[in-house]
């Protein structure tokens, strides 16, 4: 018996999909990084002058791909990029105000909204994906809560779980349609432009600071956001968008390990059991649901070679029984 699928994260063979967890894994590795390196330069740089100098030199790189352009991948690409910048500007404002422990625990809420929004556009989800996302949070809790008043930088912070809750949702929809680097390119390019209008003025006043902490800025414009929106665009070609979402609550583990080896900080109890629940809730929700079809097939894209620079449509067959994750016959987009 054959299916054709109409949600796109369906479309994966279980090596992609592992492909595309593996490629998460790194993404939040490279992000857990961030907070360490960063901290030299806020001290010395506006936060306007760091978002303008990172973007602009992560889109430098994808310039030639803009040539691909088209009206729909302008469309898609706009978007996506508009809530990246909204989420970093939250993000970077909202620290001024609340502790980065705390930022980081509501941050980490994308992991439930992604489900319920995810139901509140028509589609299926399991009961396990609750389950899981409820333990990551609490082991993101017990690593990272600080009690004290509930400050503005709080409530941005939901902000920013919500609106990338939105990006996560939106990019599984909309990663198939288009090429990768192009999808890249357009995201990083909108996002830099903006970033240079509001940044402009303190890149000016600020051009020597700018160069003394550029080694930092180069790591986090070229790895930091333009390798990790290229591997989130590879990524979610093969992983649905629940997955991801528990996926990129690994980032405060990392963010722990790397304070730890690198900047010498303590990695405490409560880190430890924190992290253990996290990956509890790693393993619980990758565990395989036991009611599919064994001899089902399904219409999946071809791998990532052909996917770079141009569109990939021609479907190939392989079994449902590889697949992590239920039939779903709803069509949803943002």
């Amino acid at each position: 018996m054959t299916l054709e699928l109409k949600n796109d994260f369906q479309r994966t063979p279980n090596n992609l999909h592992t492909w595309g967890i593996a490629v998460l894994f790194i993404v939040t590795a490279i992000w857990g990084t961030s907070f360490g390196l960063t901290k030299g330069a806020i001290s010395s740089l506006s936060a306007s002058a760091i978002l303008a100098t990172r973007f602009a030199v992560a889109a430098l790189p994808f310039t030639f791909y803009l040539r691909f352009l088209n009206l729909s991948l302008l469309r898609d690409g706009v978007f996506l990029g508009l809530i990246i910048f909204s989420v970093s500007t939250f993000q970077t404002v909202a620290l001024e105000t609340s502790s980065a422990n705390r930022a980081a625990f509501i941050a980490s809420f994308n992991v439930i909204l992604v489900p319920l929004l995810g139901q509140m556009m028509g589609r299926q989800v399991l009961l396990k994906t609750f389950l899981a996302a409820a333990i990551a949070i609490f082991g993101i809790g017990v690593m990272c809560w600080e009690s004290g008043e509930i400050v503005i930088g709080d409530f941005l912070m939901l902000g920013n779980a919500f609106l990338y809750s939105i990006y996560i949702l939106k990019l599984e929809s909309v990663t198939l349609r288009h090429p990768i680097l192009p999808l890249t390119a357009i995201q990083l390019w909108v996002i830099a432009i903006v970033s240079l209008i509001w940044g402009a003025p303190d890149l000016v006043r600020q051009h020597e600071t700018i160069g003394a902490n550029f080694g930092v800025l180069l790591y986090l414009g070229l790895v930091d956001t333009a390798g990790t929106i290229f591997l989130q665009v590879v990524a979610q070609r093969w992983v649905n968008a629940y997955e991801t979402a528990l996926m990129y609550t690994l980032e405060p583990i990392f963010a722990a390990v790397f304070s730890f080896l690198v900047l010498g900080e303590k990695l405490g109890i409560r880190g430890l059991i924190g992290a253990t629940l996290v990956l509890v809730a790693m393993v619980f929700g990758q565990s395989k649901s036991p009611d599919i079809e064994e001899d089902t097939e399904i219409q999946v894209n071809k791998p990532i070679v052909t996917a770079l620079s141009s569109a990939d449509t021609e479907p190939i067959k392989v079994p449902v029984s590889v697949l992590n994750g239920n039939l779903i016959e709803s069509e949803c987009d943002l």
